[in-house]
């Protein structure tokens, strides 16, 4: 079992910089995968960026690419979403996810095995 815990959400300016934190607990955090992901109101629940296991390997999605950065700290059991020059249209409701298979369908909300709360992140304009 893994327990997630987002945190970091808020209200910023466009342009501006959020940083989310997810904490996990249960099994052992180095073992996992780890995924964030966004729903914005009428829509479906995306994708927005991915890190192994050991923290060496990332992925995002071409929308938050460049702007974004995932990173983790396996010895505070933490992943990180640093959001720079945000934009309205990154408004959403932002979920950390754990995959404790280790798919390669990383883009794909239904191979994760666990899902945080969730953290409301809104931009204005």
């Amino acid at each position: 079992q893994v327990q997630l815990d987002e945190s970091g959400g808020g209200l910023v300016q466009a342009g501006g910089s959020l940083r989310l934190s997810c904490a996990a607990s249960g099994r052992t955090f180095s073992t996992y995968a780890m995924g964030w992901f966004r729903q914005a109101p009428g829509k479906e629940r995306e994708f927005v960026a991915r890190v192994s296991r050991s923290g060496s390997s990332t992925y995002y999605a071409d929308s938050v690419k460049g702007r974004f950065t995932i990173s983790r700290d396996n010895a505070k059991n933490t992943v990180y979403l640093q959001m720079n020059s945000l934009k309205p249209e990154d408004t959403a409701v932002y979920y950390c996810a754990a995959d404790v298979h280790s798919t390669t369908r990383y883009y794909t909300p239904g191979v994760y095995d666990y899902w945080g709360q969730g953290t409301q992140v809104t931009v204005s304009s």
